[in-house]
């Protein structure tokens, strides 16, 4: 088991995108929101390396759940 309160601010901003994209994939693979979902959550995230984490993690989902 993990505390999560013991992880840096880092790799706790890292869990909320991971959540984020898998939350937009969801919303997406049941009508519930647009692609454009993917690229306006993309859009909000200011740091670079925090937007690539993102859009890889939209990647790793949308196989997971059959989103093309």
């Amino acid at each position: 088991m993990y505390n999560l309160t013991l992880l840096s601010q880092a790799e706790k901003n890292r869990i909320e995108l991971d959540k984020q994209a898998a939350y937009t994939v969801w919303k997406v693979k049941n009508a519930k929101a647009g692609y454009e979902a993917f690229t306006e959550q993309s859009n909000n995230i200011e740091d670079d390396d925090d937007r690539d984490f993102f859009n890889q993690a939209v990647s790793k989902y949308k196989t997971k759940m059959g989103v093309k």
